[in-house]
């Protein structure tokens, strides 16, 4: 039982990590009706980012955060600007081969700037130690990515539904035209939706790079993995990102042990189970 409660643990931490990854794309596709296949991109490049800042001092991730959401926001202005071009009203379609051009291109320059080979990314030394858990060590680190994925997701919740910039993002959403009468910027606050949102995905990278840390590949990996939280939890809600993130990761995780054979189809049965009642309810 010991075991199974420590892996349990496990499944939050990694559900709290797909949670953070795919906030990002939870509020561009979700709210701004954009579909990112470079999502996983940015936080690939978080990742490498932690991996080369970082000293093992609690200083240096405090800077890497801060780099990471400057960057990632930088990201998202330059989704920004390579979707502009597209006609208005273009489809998923045009803003996937876009996107998908973007993801390319990053994958590319990761490997030339870092090799083909993963690379490790340690927690500081601070929190290298484990605390017991059902008599089993748990690492420390991985309680505080808990401890601040948790603060990450009631901030973002109550910015969008208790602040004013949230007032504004949802009116914009709601009824673009209404919201630009009255004296809403509507292009400004897409742009700073896609910078918000880049920002949170890059910084994903960096909180979560000793748990998946950067590699090639990774980017796919995580582009999958939101997509599979967005589709179950359904776009646009902090609360519902949040409970399909920690499920699939109780999924991913407690079903390695008990079903290690079929773990990689136990996932998208559960997709598949959700879309079908889903789609008889509606």
């Amino acid at each position: 039982m010991g075991m199974y409660a420590a892996t349990m643990v496990d499944g939050v931490a990694y559900g709290l990590l797909l949670f953070t990854v795919s906030a990002g794309l939870a509020l561009i596709f979700g709210v701004l009706d954009v579909l990112n296949l470079a999502h996983g991109t940015l936080y690939l490049g978080g990742a490498y980012l932690a991996w080369s800042v970082t000293d093992g001092g609690l200083t240096a991730l405090a800077l890497a955060a801060l780099a990471a959401m400057v960057a990632g926001a930088a990201g998202g202005g330059l989704l920004h600007v390579a979707l502009r071009p597209l006609r208005a009203g273009a489809g998923h379609l045009d803003q996937a081969l876009v996107t998908l051009g973007l993801a390319f291109t990053g994958g590319w320059v990761f490997t030339e700037l870092f090799g083909a080979a993963p690379l490790p990314a340690e927690p500081p030394s601070a929190l290298a130690g484990s605390v017991p858990i059902a008599g089993h060590g748990y690492p420390v680190h991985r309680l505080l990515f808990i401890a601040v994925a948790a603060l990450l997701a009631v901030a973002l919740h109550l910015v969008v539904r208790r602040t004013r910039a949230g007032i504004v993002l949802r009116a914009t959403v709601s009824d673009p035209a209404m919201a630009a009468a009255t004296g809403i910027h509507t292009a400004r606050v897409r742009i700073a939706a896609l910078a918000v949102g880049g920002a949170v995905t890059t910084l994903a990278g960096v909180l979560g790079a000793p748990l998946l840390g950067p590699a090639p590949g990774v980017d796919v990996q995580v582009l999958i993995m939101s997509l599979v939280v967005v589709v179950v939890g359904g776009a646009g809600s902090v609360p519902h990102t949040l409970a399909a993130a920690l499920l699939v990761g109780q999924v991913q995780t407690v079903g390695v042990i008990t079903a290690p054979t079929m773990a990689a189809f136990l996932l998208f049965a559960l997709v598949l189970l959700i879309l079908v009642t889903r789609g008889r309810t509606v």
